[in-house]
C-alpha cells in the first residue's frame, strides 16, 4: 500500500433510498462537510437525476482516476466509475442492489490500496443485498473483510456531537445477550476502541465508561449475576492496563448530562441501550464508525428510508457528519 491520498470516497447505498440525494446535497453544502473532498463510486445518472428532484444545482464531473476528484471537486461532484442505474426513488430492485454493492466494493478497494484516505458508505438495504449473494451481515463485516480485519476485530461506534457509544453486541435477541457477553468481549473491546480514540480522534486518554447490563449494576447478584461475575472484573483487568475504564454504571443514569461529561464513550451491553440514547440525542448528526479498521470508514446514521426516498424530506445532516468525521480522521492520520 502506498501513501493514503487526502480525499474521500462515498458509496451510493441502495439507489432507491435516500443515500443518493443526500450525497448530492451534501456538495451543495461542502463548506460544512470537513477538510477533505469526496467523490462518488458510480452512479453519475443517478445522482443527476436525485439531485433534480431535490431542487439542487449540483454538476456531475466523471473522472477516470481518484487522484483527479480534488480539483473537480470544486466545481461539480466528482464520479469514478461508470456502473449506473435509472433513479427510481422508494422502489428498491435487484439491477440497484447490483449497483450498491458494486460501489461498496470500489470504495472498499480504493482504500485498501491507499488510493483514498477513508470512506463514507450510504446506507443499504440487507434483504435486497441478501437475493444477489451478499452474505455478509452487514457494510462493517464487508469492510473489515476487504481491509483484511478479522470481523471480531471490527467495532462500531455510534458517534455524535453529545454522545459517543458502542453495543458490545449488536443485531442479536435480547434473550441471547447475557449468554453473549464475557469479560473477554469487554476486554477486547475496550482497548480497541482506546486505541482508535487515540489514534483517530485525538484523545491522549480516552474515558470509557462501562454500562451495567442489569438494572441498578445488579445490585451485587440480586438483579443478575452478569455485572458482578463478568463486567467488573473486566473493568478492573483494563484499569491495571492502564485504561481509563469505569463501571459498571447503571445504564438508567449513565447518560445524564452529568453522567455525560464524565466519559468520551460508552460501552455498553446490546443494540438498544447504546443507541436509543445516541439517537435521542443525535439523530440528525449522528455517525456509524467502524473502529479498528487499517482504514478509515464511516457512515450516516441511518437506513435508506424509502418509504420518503425523493421527496424532498430526508435530512442530509448525519451525511455531512460522516463526511466530516471521515475526513478529520484520515487527516489524523495522516499527520501522525
Amino acid at each position: 500500500m502506498g501513501a493514503t491520498a487526502l480525499i474521500l470516497a462515498a458509496s451510493l447505498g441502495d439507489p432507491a433510498g435516500v443515500g443518493p440525494e443526500l450525497l448530492a446535497e451534501a456538495w451543495t453544502r461542502r463548506d460544512e462537510t470537513g477538510p477533505l473532498p469526496f467523490f462518488a463510486v458510480g452512479g453519475a445518472g443517478l445522482l443527476a437525476a436525485a439531485a433534480r428532484l431535490r431542487r439542487l444545482d449540483v454538476p456531475i464531473a466523471r473522472i477516470a482516476d481518484p487522484a483527479d476528484a480534488a480539483e473537480a471537486f470544486l466545481e461539480a461532484l466528482p464520479v469514478f466509475g461508470d456502473e449506473d442505474v435509472p433513479y427510481d426513488p422508494g422502489r428498491p430492485n435487484r439491477a440497484g442492489a447490483a449497483l450498491a454493492l458494486a460501489s461498496l466494493r470500489g470504495a472498499a478497494q480504493l482504500a485498501d490500496e491507499g488510493r483514498v484516505g477513508g470512506i463514507v458508505t450510504g446506507p443499504v438495504a440487507k434483504a435486497r443485498l441478501a437475493e444477489i449473494g451478499f452474505a455478509h451481515p452487514g457494510q462493517t463485516e464487508f469492510v473489515a473483510e476487504a481491509s483484511g480485519t478479522a470481523p471480531d476485530d471490527a467495532v462500531m461506534m455510534i458517534a455524535g456531537p453529545n454522545l459517543r457509544t458502542v453495543p458490545l453486541t449488536i443485531h442479536v435477541a435480547l434473550s441471547e445477550v447475557p449468554r453473549l457477553i464475557t469479560r473477554g468481549l469487554v476486554e477486547r473491546k475496550a482497548r480497541i476502541v482506546a486505541a482508535a480514540l487515540r489514534r483517530d480522534f485525538g484523545l491522549d486518554r480516552p474515558r470509557i465508561a462501562i454500562a451495567a447490563l442489569n438494572p441498578h449494576a445488579g445490585e451485587d447478584g440480586r438483579m443478575g449475576h452478569e455485572d458482578r461475575d463478568v463486567i467488573a472484573p473486566a473493568v478492573a483487568a483494563l484499569q491495571a492496563e492502564g485504561l481509563a475504564v469505569s463501571g459498571p454504571h447503571p445504564a438508567d443514569a449513565l447518560f445524564s448530562p452529568r453522567g455525560r461529561a464524565e466519559f468520551d464513550v460508552a460501552l455498553c451491553m446490546y443494540h438498544d441501550q447504546a443507541l436509543i440514547p445516541a439517537k435521542t440525542l443525535d439523530f440528525d448528526a449522528g455517525v456509524n464508525v467502524t473502529l479498528g479498521l487499517p482504514i478509515i470508514r464511516t457512515s450516516p446514521d441511518h437506513g435508506t428510508a424509502f418509504a420518503i426516498a425523493g421527496r424532498n424530506l430526508a435530512h442530509a445532516g448525519s451525511t455531512i457528519a460522516a463526511l466530516r468525521m471521515a475526513g478529520e480522521c484520515a487527516a489524523r492520520r495522516q499527520a501522525a
